[in-house]
């Protein structure tokens, strides 16, 4: 699976930058989460040199298509694994705006990623998160949208 070379992980980085910021919320938990993506694709880099790179990226750029290009190059497990960041990052700060799940659709589109496999990922995340609540139904609807 591991199969994105260096170029195309910044490329992928910038998406998870812009999925970041689209809350106008850029926090240190989402670098963190950026970070440890870099780190599971390139082990041996600098994984705050390639963030800085890719928060350049998504600085000057003005359109998904770009990122989402080299994502869809790749075979079903890549695709699901950053999915999977992606919602990380999404989920990180407790809540899922409409820019958010808005996003989140335009990318699966854009990468031919069934919208039923997105919302398995983002509701095993918040399994993983908050089981009790998702069990008890007590979840917010705002982390619910998809």
């Amino acid at each position: 699976m591991k199969n994105l070379d260096k170029n195309n992980i910044i490329g992928v980085a910038a998406l998870l930058v812009h999925a970041a910021k689209i809350d106008e919320q850029y926090s240190n938990d989402e670098k963190v989460l950026i970070k440890r993506f870099i780190k599971s694709y390139l082990e041996n880099s600098n994984e705050e040199n390639i963030l800085k790179e890719a928060e350049e990226i998504e600085n000057n750029s003005n359109q998904l298509l770009n990122f989402t290009n080299i994502i869809k190059k790749n075979d079903e497990e890549t695709k699901s694994d950053i999915i999977t960041h992606l919602w990380k990052i999404i989920i990180s700060d407790n809540t899922i705006d409409q820019y958010e799940s808005n996003l989140m659709r335009r990318i699966c589109g854009l990468i031919y990623f069934p919208d039923k496999m997105s919302a398995e990922i983002k509701l095993q995340i918040l399994n993983n998160k908050w089981p009790i609540l998702l069990k008890m139904n007590v979840l917010s609807a705002n982390l619910l949208i998809v």
